[in-house]
């Protein structure tokens, strides 16, 4: 017997089938009108020669009507509109000419506008390209080198600069050694450094707790753990500082739990015994008193148990 949603889904086909105008005697394939480009919009396939619906085949004859090339008259290397013939359609070369009119003339502006020639060219040799004072020529001559500007630069520089090969900055000139100003910072009679940085040196060295006699290390009370913030390590079984050691007892008086009353899966706290903190298994139950509520009202509101199970329609 046909299930109930067997029934629903064969009258659906039926009125699907009944508005398909595709039937078993007059299905569509390669042959049927609608398939067959026959002036329609429904077929575009290959017909006594035609190919397309009926906008395709409009479209296509626009289209070669507008175009200018055609089997007489091909687009080509040797067509008119190819060469450079004084017009802008054409490139190729004609005659010597080669470009479209606008190439031509921007060619002969570029060329009236360039200084060097076959007979005047550019290179090394040419007053354009030598240091002669003025702004074009930067390569050597007569031991000079640059344009005009790069020399006035370099002769500025060179004049501000306050050392030159008769008084030569190196490691034994006084603007190198530490002699009381800031320009030295090399070791000069046991001095090091700049005059700032002595004098910060020495503020630091003073402010400094610890010295050679009294050396920062692991025995030093700053280091160890003795009711101040300044040591953590570990003396007469005191470990960390002042707020360590106050944080840790808090933390640990506020814990319920301990060596000789530890959580573990069979601590009361750890069982579901109608409370909210245990949720194991006891007894056959198993959550929190909010899990046991939840679960226990759920059944209650369900309509289907294992005496009335959920039909399959």
């Amino acid at each position: 017997m046909a299930s109930q949603i067997e029934l629903i889904s064969d009258k659906f086909r039926e009125d699907a089938l009944a508005r398909n105008e595709y039937k078993s005697l007059k299905s569509y394939n390669t042959t049927h009108p609608n398939a067959l480009s026959d002036g329609d919009e429904s077929g575009k396939g290959d017909n006594n020669g035609k190919v397309g619906s009926s906008i395709d085949i409009q479209s296509r004859i626009d289209v070669l009507g507008r175009n200018t090339y055609g089997s007489n008259s091909p687009y080509g290397l040797s067509n008119p509109n190819a060469l450079s013939d004084g017009d802008d359609l054409g490139r190729g070369e004609n005659n010597g000419n080669i470009g479209t009119k606008t190439d031509i003339t921007q060619r002969q502006e570029n060329i009236k506008r360039n200084p060097y020639t076959i007979d005047n060219g550019y290179s090394i040799g040419h007053p354009n390209a030598i240091s002669d004072g003025d702004e074009l020529g930067k390569g050597e001559n007569s031991g000079k080198i640059g344009g005009l500007t790069d020399i006035n630069t370099r002769t500025d520089n060179t004049g501000r600069n306050t050392y030159n090969e008769s008084n030569g900055y190196g490691t034994a000139h006084e603007n190198a050694l530490s002699d009381g100003d800031e320009l030295g910072k090399g070791e000069n009679s046991g001095n090091v450094g700049g005059l700032t940085d002595i004098n910060t040196r020495t503020d630091l060295v003073n402010r400094n707790t610890y010295d050679s006699s009294n050396g920062y290390s692991l025995v030093h009370p700053n280091a160890l753990s003795d009711g101040d913030e300044l040591g953590k390590g570990e003396n007469v079984s005191s470990v960390g500082g002042l707020t360590d050691i106050n944080t840790r007892t808090d933390n640990t008086s506020r814990n319920t739990y301990n060596e000789s009353d530890g959580y573990n899966s069979t601590h009361t706290n750890a069982l579901s015994d109608g409370d909210e903190l245990g949720k194991g298994e006891n007894n056959g139950k198993i959550g929190g008193l909010t899990d046991i509520n939840t679960r226990v009202d759920g059944i209650n509101r369900n309509f289907f148990s294992e005496t009335k199970t959920y039909p399959d329609f």
